[in-house]
This record gives structure tokens, C-alpha cells and sequence, in this order.
């Protein structure tokens, strides 16, 4: 993918390059808010790695921005910032990510690599059931073609089970995918997929016991 990295630690900023760059990524680095908005006025980008305290124009700002320029790109933050408050205003701008910091570059490239695959599958209609689909284009649950209302955390499950149909999401990637702004147990992610299933007119999340919940292909 070609990535647009704002982070403005210079040997952080020059890691993370050379890091996702050697699983095959290009990658344009920045260290002001300023000139990355510059460069995405005039350059296509595949995602955004964006620190939120840097010179310029910051993080939140820039995201902001683009977006008010019609720009739409997935986002991952990378931050010291632990304020929930912060966090909280990265995910209602729409970011795939919060990442922070420190964290393993290792971390950071399952990430990017998480949001490759997401923007890489194809956007179809997924039949879960006799009369349920998913709209991936629209991130949609569909009962007779009709959207079913969701809170966001239980669309986000619908849509990690929908994607991964006939294979078991675990409880590790139900944490990393939909609570990966907090860390939560089992217990906790089995009681939300619950509450979901309690609001189906069908049954078709199948838990499998001790590992995780699946979606059968019909």
C-alpha cells in the first residue's frame, strides 16, 4: 500500500519506514501537519499513519481537514496520548486505529496489514441467512433488504464475522477489531455478541465453544 506517515520523532518516523517498507509497503513520511496536507492535496494515498502532537497542523486537525475536502482515507493514529477523550474524538473522525505508543513495529505493520485486507475485499452483498445479508459497501446489516439498526460496537462485530465467514473469529481478534480502544475480557465480548443475537430475527452467530463465534457460508 502506499502509506502516508505524519510523525514528527525523527528515529521513530525513520523506523517505522524502513520497517513497513520491507514487508512491501511505499511509504511518503512527513514531520509537519502542514506539509502532509500539501502532499494529499496532490497524491493518492491507501492509508494515513498519523501521530496527533506534531508541528503544523495536528493529527485530529488534519484528518479534519481532508475530510472537509472530501478526502477519504483509512487512518491509523499513533499516540501517546492515553486521554479518552482523545481517543474518543480519533474514532469519531473516523479513524480504523489507535495505536499507543510505545508500541512494537511489529504491532504496528498486523495493523496496516489489517486495513489492506479490509480495503481490499471485494464489497458485495454477504448472505449470512435465509433472509439476513451484509452490505460491505455501506457496512450494513440487511434483513430482506431492509437496514437493521445497530449499535456501533455490534455493527462492527457483524462486520468482522461477515468478512470471515465459515471461520472462527477468536476472542483475540474481536478484541484487537472492535474494542481495540480498551482492553476487555471474554466474558465482556461474549455479553455484547449475546445482546446482539437477542436482537436477531434469526440465529445464524454460531458460538464455538472455548474459541470464538463464526458465521457458516449458507
Amino acid at each position: 500500500m502506499k502509506i502516508l506517515l505524519l510523525e514528527d520523532e525523527v528515529m521513530l518516523n525513520e523506523s517505522i519506514c524502513e520497517y513497513l517498507e520491507s514487508d512491501g509497503h511505499q511509504i511518503e513520511s512527513f514531520f509537519d501537519g502542514i506539509d502532509a496536507l500539501k502532499a494529499i492535496k496532490d497524491n493518492s494515498y491507501d492509508l494515513l499513519v498519523l501521530d496527533i502532537t506534531v508541528p503544523g497542523l495536528d493529527g485530529l486537525s488534519f484528518l479534519e481537514h481532508i475530510h472537509a475536502l472530501k478526502i477519504h482515507v483509512p487512518a491509523i493514529y499513533i499516540s501517546a496520548l492515553v486521554d479518552i477523550e482523545d481517543i474518543s474524538k480519533a474514532y469519531d473522525l473516523g479513524c480504523n486505529d489507535y495505536l499507543k505508543k510505545p508500541f512494537h513495529l511489529k504491532e504496528l505493520l498486523l495493523r496496516v496489514n489489517r486495513v489492506k485486507l479490509l480495503v481490499n475485499t471485494p464489497r458485495v452483498h454477504l448472505r449470512l441467512s435465509k433472509n439476513y445479508s451484509y452490505d460491505q459497501e455501506h457496512s450494513r446489516l440487511l434483513f430482506n433488504q431492509e437496514p437493521q439498526i445497530l449499535t456501533k460496537r455490534q455493527s462492527q462485530i457483524i462486520d468482522i464475522l461477515s468478512r470471515n465467514r465459515g471461520r472462527i473469529v477468536d476472542f483475540e481478534q474481536f478484541q484487537s477489531y472492535v474494542w481495540s480502544e480498551q482492553m476487555v475480557d471474554n466474558a465482556t465480548i461474549r455479553a455484547e455478541i449475546n445482546r446482539l443475537k437477542k436482537n436477531l430475527k434469526e440465529d445464524f452467530i454460531i458460538n464455538v465453544r472455548g474459541m470464538g463465534y463464526m458465521i457458516d457460508k449458507p
